[in-house]
Parts: C-alpha cells; sequence; structure tokens
C-alpha cells in the first residue's frame, strides 16, 4: 500500500510515533534468535587464519587487530575487530510542509536492536545491500541518494563508525531536501516526522536509532549552528590547531593479523570471548524478517559486556555554553584522534586498579541538579547486539577548572557541529550527543 504525502502530515506527539512504530511491528513478523558461531548459514571461519567470513567475500568479517599507541589507557593490545571496507549510505529525506522541515523516517528493524524497530534513516543500506550481493529486493528510495538524482543537497560526508570496533570504517552520510514531498511515495513503514518532533523523539529511550542519529548531526535546522550569538573562548582557527597538534604528537600503530592470533581472547563453537569476561562477545544470530531485503539470514555480531557512557562536561564562558571535547585514540579511526565527548568510555571494563578514564567518575557522580541530559541509546543494531550508551550532559560545578589537559578544549556547540560538515572530525559519539542536545534545547 502506497499513501501519497499530503499538505501537512498526519501527525500529534511522540505517543503518536510510539502507537505508529507499534503498528509497524504488528504488521510485520520478525524473530531473533542467538545461535552458536558454528551455526550461522554461509559463513565460515576460515582456515588457517580462524578468520570469521562470508562465503560470498562480501558483507564484512571479523579478523584481529594489534594495537600500539602512546594516547589510550594500556599502550598495546589486541583484539576482534570488524573489517567492511565498503562504504554503505545513510541518507535521509527532508521536505517541508507549512514551512516547517519534516524527515522521512522509516521504521526498520535490525537484529541488534534491544526493541527490534527503531526510527531509521529514509535509506540505511551498505554497499552489499544496496549493490544486491544478498540477491533481495530493491532499497527504497535509494534513488535520491545517488547521481544523478533530483532535489538539494542538504549535507553530505564520509563519516567514521565505531572506531572500538570496526578498522577504518566509514558510511556516507547525506541529507537531500525534495521540492515536491507529494510525489515521493511513502511506503508503509516509512513516515514523515517534523524536525520539532524529532528533538523529542531524541530524549525517547531507544526511539531514534544510531544512524539517523549521525546524519541529523549535519541537518542545519536540527543543530541550529548559527543560533549562539555568543563568544567563543577559542577561535575555530585555534581549535583546528589543537586538533592538528593531537594529531601530531601521538602514534597509532595498526596490524590486521589473524582471529587465530589474538591474545587473551578464547574461541568456543558458541562465542569469542574475552578471557576477564570483558569488553564484548563476539555471537551469532539467526534472523527473520518480513520487512527487510531477504527475509532471512544469519550473522556474527558484537555483544558488548556492559553499557557504555557518553558524556559532556559543559560550562558557561561570557554568558556562552561550551562543551569539552577530547582528542581521542580508538584502534580502528581513520586517523590517530578524532573529536569525542569529554567521556566515551564503559566503566565495567576499568577493574582491578586500571587506569580509569579523565572525567569518567565525574560525570557519573553529579547530582541530579548539574545532569542537563541523560538518555539511554542503542547503538548500530547490524553489527552489535543490544548495545547501549547512556548520552549524558553534565554541568561542571564551581570547582570545575577552567583550564584543562592537553587533549581537551572547550568549543560551542555551533563550533562542534561546524567540524561535522567535513567528516572525520567529530567521532561517532560526540555525533549522537550532538543530535540529543537539540532535544534538550527544546524542552
Amino acid at each position: 500500500m502506497v499513501q501519497q504525502a499530503a499538505r501537512t502530515p498526519i501527525e500529534t506527539d511522540a505517543a503518536d510515533v510510539r502507537e505508529w512504530m507499534r503498528a509497524r511491528r504488528e504488521a510485520n513478523s520478525y524473530e531473533v534468535t542467538v545461535v552458536g558461531l558454528d551455526e550461522l548459514v554461509g559463513w565460515r571461519f576460515e582456515p588457517g587464519t580462524g578468520n570469521l567470513v562470508h562465503h560470498t567475500g562480501k558483507f564484512f568479517s571479523v579478523r584481529g587487530i594489534d594495537v600500539r599507541t602512546d594516547h589510550r589507557e594500556v599502550d598495546t593490545w589486541t583484539q576482534p575487530i570488524i573489517l567492511q571496507p565498503e562504504i554503505g549510505i545513510l541518507g535521509i529525506l527532508v521536505a517541508h510542509f507549512d514551512g516547517v522541515p519534516h524527515c522521512l523516517m522509516q521504521a526498520k528493524m535490525e537484529p541488534g536492536n534491544i526493541n527490534v524497530l527503531q526510527l531509521s534513516p529514509t535509506v540505511q543500506a551498505t554497499r552489499s545491500n544496496y549493490t544486491r550481493v544478498h540477491q533481495g529486493n530493491p532499497v527504497p528510495y535509494l534513488e535520491h541518494f545517488v547521481a544523478p538524482r533530483a532535489g538539494r543537497v542538504v549535507f553530505d560526508a564520509l563519516q567514521s563508525e565505531q572506531g572500538s570496533w570496526f578498522l577504518d570504517k566509514r558510511n556516507r552520510n547525506i541529507i537531500v531536501e525534495v521540492d515536491d514531498a507529494a510525489a515521493v511515495e511513502v511506503l508503509d513503514d516509512f513516515r514523515w516526522i517534523s524536525v520539532p518532533l524529532l528533538r523529542a523523539l531524541l530524549l525517547e529511550r531507544n526511539l531514534v536509532n544510531m544512524d539517523s542519529r549521525t546524519v541529523l548531526s549535519g541537518l542545519p535546522a536540527l543543530t541550529n549552528p548559527n543560533s549562539d550569538k555568543g563568544t567563543p573562548r577559542h577561535t575555530t582557527e585555534e581549535l583546528l590547531s589543537w586538533f592538528t597538534e593531537a594529531k601530531s604528537r601521538y602514534t597509532l600503530d595498526r596490524e590486521v593479523i589473524a582471529l587465530d592470533a589474538v591474545r587473551g581472547w578464547s574461541r568456543s563453537t558458541e562465542r569469542i570471548s574475552h578471557e576477564r569476561d570483558r569488553f564484548f562477545d563476539v555471537i551469532g544470530v539467526r534472523v527473520r524478517a518480513s520487512s527487510r531485503e531477504v527475509a532471512q539470514w544469519s550473522q556474527p555480531m558484537f555483544a558488548p559486556r556492559g553499557q557504555g557512557v557518553i558524556a559532556f562536561v559543559c560550562r558557561w564562558f561570557d554568558g556562552t555554553p561550551h562543551v569539552l571535547s577530547q582528542a581521542r585514540t580508538e584502534p580502528g579511526t581513520g586517523d590517530v584522534v578524532e573529536m569525542s565527548s569529554t567521556v566515551n568510555a564503559a566503566p565495567d571494563n576499568y577493574g582491578d586498579g586500571a587506569v580509569r578514564p579523565p572525567y569518567l567518575d565525574y560525570v557519573l557522580a553529579a547530582p541530579a541538579e548539574r545532569v542537563l541530559l541523560d538518555v539511554v541509546h542503542s547503538e548500530e543494531g547490524g553489527r552489535f547486539y543490544h548495545a547501549e550508551n547512556r548520552y549524558l550532559v553534565v554541568e561542571a560545578d564551581a570547582d570545575f577548572p577552567d583550564e584543562v589537559p592537553e587533549d581537551f578544549a572547550w568549543m560551542t556547540v555551533p563550533q562542534l557541529a561546524g567540524f561535522v560538515r567535513y567528516g572525520n572530525h567529530v567521532n561517532v559519539g560526540a555525533r549522537s550527543l550532538l543530535t540529543c542536545l537539540s532535544g534538550m534545547a527544546q524542552r
């Protein structure tokens, strides 16, 4: 069934969207079952390396990486990591109804989602998917995001994904505005949602998925990069110099190794796990979904052992709000550092006297009156199983120092939003939190 876009979409509030999501879930059938790695159809452990690969050589593979750096809590380690060298498309269509910008969002099932369905971009597809390696159905609306296309490109950048679990993974984040929304056929699992309502939905737990949040960080109507008329503590040129200095100061050496050569991890027929039962497991899932390009498949997934924390410390300088950004190194990032939130860590990974990341305990101990934002969101449900982060914005107390360590810098939200537009500057956690800040501003 196809519904033509009306002059003004039918929309009330967040409860209305939740009801629509419930109806879409009931209209489709989904089943996700955790299975042993040896039960994955179409996947195998490669002889001689132990790498977990798909029989087509496409999609992605799980391999090992040997990391050496002078910019983390430990200076060397090995771990499993996902190699997915192809660049996918994360695209959102935008149209104006009665002068209000709306985004065409999808109720999309991902096998790693805790609640199965979440609000996804108009198009969320790997290259293997949209080139139909799986011989499944075409990806709806793909024609709007590949050249030649109709519409005006609002935002277009290659952005990194989670550098702790992906090696050099990038997706094309693209927003296209169409003039004639009535010409866009609205399929059953899709819906126009206004930008003001999206801001409210960002404060709902596990509703707006990670891919939507990262794309929306590039939408001027959402992040309002020109809304702040205050005076930044540092000029953009000074911040770029700070960022370049961090890239030059530190080292990150990585070598892809055989999965069998990863130290401190064990493999069974069921899963791959760390010897201390920390960090994450590599598990298998079997999936059935009536609303996806293929009806059933199986795949490996990374399942974190605990909930992460992504947090900004914020404070005002000369009446202008600033957030504290960190130059952070991850094993899989494309460069030595990216701009991150103040804290980007999983607390359960730090025990037995391990060095804890700066400001982690500070944000966790913040009293309620200084917590300006506190919401839990899921991470990439296509590769990560039940992965959640707690997104926080904490206002600094009177004792918090103005001067911060060299790996940190105060910047305004518009400055951070400006860096998003150039790709590979702001990491995925900070982009997600930047998008959530727009919801906080609306309250």
